[in-house]
């Protein structure tokens, strides 16, 4: 490959990229097409084997990358078709950037696999779930390795196809398939904006090929177009902002988030698949990699920064009243995901797909947690009917204790690192976005209160208090047993719909078993250290002490304007190594925000509980805003689903009426009645056709008279 010698001369590869692409796709058809036969142990061992060694050499590869110096994989491997002068290829692109992507999909896809085991045994479709996410993985990595547009496209609905079967898994359970359609609508309007964006690539470059486009991207830095008669747009900007309409769908950013909270229908191990590594970061992904386009357009990059900004604290806020412990993570992962969007803007892209990984372990962990609560509290999911389970579920506990520490940013923790440098790039850069660089300031700086706030109601109402569950257990013997203590059968209902024997007598909560509780260990480390290893290599350019300079870490997979470069202010501002720099984190004001909303939270869940219940009361007004959260979900249904569906009505009444009652049936109609009279005519008497030519001579000489006259 030219230019391997730079990279020492090592060189990835083509077969083992193809064999980490196909590995989880070869398991999801053995345990989809041939699930029957190979049984429960069959599905699980094959789609396991299939992701574990995918993530083995995707781990190799990022070894490759980065200890052994070796070059860049960017090469075609099939070609799809070719139209004119317009190749289509399935190829991959592999740079350090790719193979952290495919480290961390692989890694958490792996220990989500794991852990199905535990959450999905007494399912019906067990080998079914297996295959999906096999599946998902396949089309997850499709989309990080792609090296052209075309396969970008197959990747990103893949992942979108993927997760409808997934979200809707329980498709006997009507909110299920409620969620699932929700989250398939509201993704094809921001894949129509992407898919256009994609067209207007085309139409510029001529090219489906990054290499290619990147390589022109300056061509058309000061090109206009004309959308509208009389209005000229930066081509440069028409272009990001249609792409980025389709990370704001995948990446649920306001206001196309409506789909993420409400996929918590789906299994818990799919709320940890697709919110943490998958599916929601393949936005965030996206836009760096198309760093070099957006780099051309400022106006593109404060429009990412003002979408980033509005859903990192506003969406925040939803998650102070929800009492679903997995929809409270769900309106956290939206606030994150706005946090990597901020990053995007002020162009730190280092620093958003850093946070992409960091948040990918935590993330991963904190909804596993949930889910192994959840198996202990027979499936409940209402943090009200639990507290006081840390003493039952201490593995559980301890390790969301640590995925809080690093979702709220603590310092030495791993959410820190990638946290801190996003609320710090984006002080940099207020200066330089005007209005929307401080908006995007303050967002994330208050943001770290509001997480922490959430996350810490969350660890009390669940772990700490009173054990309500109890309540809840005597309340549903008393309602089992009829007034003369016969056995009634209203018997309560799992997430699948199926009800479970003895819930009136249950028994106390347990620790989950062991295919639960490794996974989370297992994400628990990397929540903790990773950060403090990877922050100056990743971040900064530097080793992991901070103190010996070496090539940037993304180099040649991230393209930055000189002057956007706030990352490189920061190294000199404010990185001397990772402990100064979580020393230098305890005196910002983010971790003393974050701090207070801790403070706040322990006083009102675990001090004085009864404070909470009178701060609702006198907030109600703002609660309730919360609850209908800011009229999103009534503006998409009833607005614009419910708008549809009446035009669907007055097209159907103008079908009915105009052109099938007036013009279609009408015209025939016409044409009888015109026929029914002609018919009188023929009479058949030889006086009623004398009578008629008299009539006729007579009206032919008046007319001739007149004309001469």
């Amino acid at each position: 490959m030219p230019g391997a010698e730079i990279y020492g001369g090592h060189m990835i590869s083509r077969s083992l990229l193809v064999a980490i692409v196909l590995a989880p796709l070869l398991g999801a058809i053995i345990a989809g097409l041939f699930g029957r036969r190979v049984g429960r142990a069959g599905a699980h061992t094959v789609t396991i084997l299939g992701v574990g060694a995918s993530c083995v050499m995707s781990a190799w590869v990022l070894w490759q990358l980065v200890g052994q110096g070796a070059a860049p994989f960017n090469e075609n491997i099939y070609t799809w078709f070719q139209v004119g002068g317009l190749e289509a290829n399935v190829g991959f692109m592999v740079d350090k950037l790719t193979a952290m992507m495919m480290v961390v999909v692989t890694f958490v896809s792996l220990l989500v696999h794991i852990y199905t085991i535990g959450y999905m045994h007494e399912d019906p479709g067990y080998q079914r779930f297996f295959s999906y996410i096999s599946l998902f993985t396949f089309s997850m990595l499709m989309l990080v390795m792609s090296n052209n547009f075309l396969q970008l496209f197959f990747g990103w609905e893949a992942v979108g196809l993927v997760s409808y079967l997934l979200i809707g898994f329980w498709f006997k359970k009507p909110t299920a398939v409620f969620a699932n359609l929700k989250a398939f609508l509201v993704n094809r309007v921001g894949d129509f904006g992407f898919l256009l964006g994609i067209a207007g690539v085309v139409l510029m470059f001529g090219s489906l090929d990054y290499g290619v486009v990147f390589a022109n991207a300056p061509t058309i830095a000061n090109m206009n177009m004309s959308i509208i008669d009389g209005y000229e747009w930066s081509v440069p900007t028409v272009i990001c902002i249609l792409l980025f309409i389709g990370a704001m769908g995948k990446s649920a950013q306001v206001p196309l988030h409506v789909w993420l909270p409400d996929s918590m229908e789906g299994p818990t191990p799919i709320s940890a698949l697709i919110h943490a590594a998958t599916m929601v970061t393949a936005g965030i992904f996206m836009v760096a990699r198309m760093s070099p386009l957006f780099e051309l357009s400022q106006t593109a990059l404060n429009f990412v920064l003002f979408i980033g900004a509005t859903t990192a604290f506003w969406t925040g806020l939803i998650g102070i009243v929800q009492n679903d412990i997995k929809r409270v993570v769900a309106y956290s992962t939206l606030s994150q995901l706005g946090y990597m969007t901020v990053a995007l803007g002020v162009s730190a892209y280092s620093a958003a797909v850093y946070h992409l990984m960091t948040h990918a372990f935590f993330k991963a962990l904190l909804f596993l947690g949930a889910g192994s609560v959840i198996i202990a509290m027979h499936h409940e999911q209402d943090m009200r009917k639990m507290g006081g389970l840390k003493k039952y579920m201490p593995i559980t506990y301890w390790t969301m204790l640590l995925g809080t520490l690093a979702l709220v940013a603590t310092p030495f923790f791993s959410g820190f690192y990638s946290k801190d440098t996003i609320i710090e790039a984006a002080h940099l850069a207020s200066e330089r976005a005007g209005w929307i660089g401080t908006y995007g300031y303050w967002a994330v700086l208050l943001g770290a209160f509001v997480t922490s706030f959430y996350s810490f109601r969350l660890l009390y109402l669940t772990f700490h208090g009173k054990e309500r569950f109890r309540q809840t257990a005597d309340s549903h013997a008393r309602d089992a047993h009829g007034p003369h203590g016969q056995e009634t059968h209203h018997e309560p209902l799992d997430d699948d719909g199926h009800g479970h024997h003895g819930h009136a007598h249950q028994h106390e909560p347990h620790e989950s078993p062991w295919v639960v509780t490794v996974p989370l260990i297992l994400l628990a480390i990397p929540s903790v250290l990773i950060g403090y290893f990877t922050a100056g290599p990743m971040l900064f350019g530097t080793d992991w002490t901070g103190h010996h300079e070496q090539l940037p870490f993304f180099l040649g997979a991230i393209d930055l304007a000189a002057a956007n470069d706030v990352m490189a202010t920061l190294k000199a501002e404010v990185w001397h190594g990772p402990a100064q720099f979580a020393l230098h984190g305890l005196q910002s004001p983010a971790f003393w925000l974050a701090f207070g909303g801790f403070v706040l939270a322990t006083v009102m869940y675990w001090w004085k509980p009864a404070l909470a219940a009178r701060a609702r009361h006198m907030f109600a007004w703002p609660v309730r805003v919360l609850e209908n959260k800011y009229g999103f979900d009534t503006l998409w249904i009833t607005g614009f689903a419910g708008g549809s569906v009446q035009m669907g009505k007055v097209s159907r009444a103008i079908d009915t009426h105009v052109i099938d009652g007036a013009a279609v049936n009408g015209s025939a109609s016409l044409v009888g009645l015109v026929a029914r009279l002609a018919r009188r005519l023929q009479s058949g008497f030889l006086y009623h056709y004398a009578f008629a030519m008299i009539l006729g001579l007579i009206v032919l000489l008046a007319l001739l008279i007149r004309t001469l006259n």
